[in-house]
């Protein structure tokens, strides 16, 4: 019995993985490597930890309310 019937169901599996992680912002320093190195090629990328406290610094330094 070959795997072959299981490669439509492990394919479908990895968009929902990958889709998963996009809508969630799991993939937000992947996505923000593939910006740098496409739009900004000769700047120095930030590590995963400087990435995660930019992004939390720029989320929670403006207004937080509502009214």
């Amino acid at each position: 019995m070959s795997p072959a019937p299981h490669a439509p169901l492990a394919a479908t599996a990895a968009r929902f993985w990958a889709w998963l992680r996009e809508v969630s912002g799991d993939d937000a320093y992947e996505r923000y490597q593939r910006h740098q190195a496409a739009h900004h090629p000769g700047e120095p990328v930030l590590g995963r930890r400087a990435h995660y406290e930019e992004s939390q610094r720029r989320k929670w330094s403006g207004v937080s309310r509502c009214c």
